[in-house]
């Protein structure tokens, strides 16, 4: 594509996603993470035993999440690789115990064609594919599957390295790649209903790369289709305040806060008690909400 906008006046803010209905108007979805990996770059394997994954889905579930994404190999290129049946290994069992505990919306993680088509028969709802649907397949079985799709924005994929990511504009070469493959998804069979966008922060991209994602991020959310934002305890919330995994909540919710008030209404987060109460007051001030137990003055 040239880079001409996708006309967002055909597409609804009222989703049907799984079993749940959002208004993107005038509500924030909150995608809690749960990876069976042994790696991943916050939990470091904390809930790599599928007992310890099923328990973080349904407890995130409790905690008010509206949606569990299920992964089984991390981005980073800092690991060995696994085949396709390792992976599916990895997420179906949990996919399967999680469908059968709630009505939440579930995902995969996953670049993989093969990995996404069992993940879906298991009772998953979406893909959510960090490789930007690049994986030849890919878009084939989200159309197939009738299932809705992430595409998010990377330069290498999940696994690859890049050295020294550069850019010169991050944000109008974020916003051509994720219209380009959003226009190969549609041409793919993809319903337009079916499709969410992720500008990928910290994905091949340095932290001045990420704030400037998160600064502009309008220019992502103008493209028409809900947006994902990825931010939580990522490096770049970590080198711009100079705290390590574990001490970045703050930050955290502060670049939640602002995806929000600049067209975010996804968020894909590791605290979820914490960002449900700072989501639920951003929503109650812009007016899209009332307070839940209103008293004060009122007698």
């Amino acid at each position: 594509m040239s880079g001409e906008k996708l006309s967002p006046g055909i597409i609804s803010p009222v989703r049907r996603i799984g079993r749940r209905e959002f208004d993107f108007e005038r509500q924030v979805a909150i995608m809690a993470i749960v990876n069976r990996t042994p790696n991943s770059f916050h939990d470091q394997g904390r809930t790599f035993a599928l007992d310890s994954a099923v328990s973080a889905a349904v407890k995130a579930v409790e905690q008010g999440a509206d949606w569990v994404d299920i992964g089984g190999f991390a981005f980073s290129a800092a690991q060995d690789p696994i085949e396709a049946a390792e992976e599916i290994e990895r997420v179906v069992p949990v996919i399967t115990r999680v469908r059968a505990a709630t009505d939440a919306v579930i995902s995969v993680d996953t670049h993989r064609p093969e990995v996404a088509r069992a993940a879906v028969e298991a009772g998953a709802d979406v893909i959510n594919d960090t490789n930007g649907l690049r994986e030849p397949g890919m878009a084939e079985v989200a159309a197939e599957t009738g299932a809705a799709v992430v595409v998010t924005h990377s330069l290498g994929g999940p696994g690859r390295r890049v050295l020294r990511p550069s850019y010169a504009d991050v944000v109008a070469e974020v916003a051509a790649y994720l219209q380009e493959r959003v226009a190969y998804a549609l041409k793919a069979g993809v319903g337009p209903d079916k499709i969410v966008i992720d500008p990928g922060h910290d994905l091949n991209k340095n932290t001045f790369h990420s704030l400037e994602l998160t600064r502009r991020l309008e220019e992502i959310t103008a493209i028409g289709y809900p947006t994902l934002v990825a931010l939580s305890n990522k490096d770049f919330i970590g080198e711009t305040l100079d705290r390590p995994q574990g001490q970045r909540t703050e930050g955290t919710i502060a670049a939640n806060v602002v995806s929000i008030l600049k067209g975010a209404r996804i968020l894909r987060v590791h605290d979820v008690a914490a960002t449900v109460a700072s989501v639920r007051m951003t929503e109650a001030v812009l007016g899209w909400r009332g307070p839940m137990a209103p008293s004060h003055n009122l007698a």
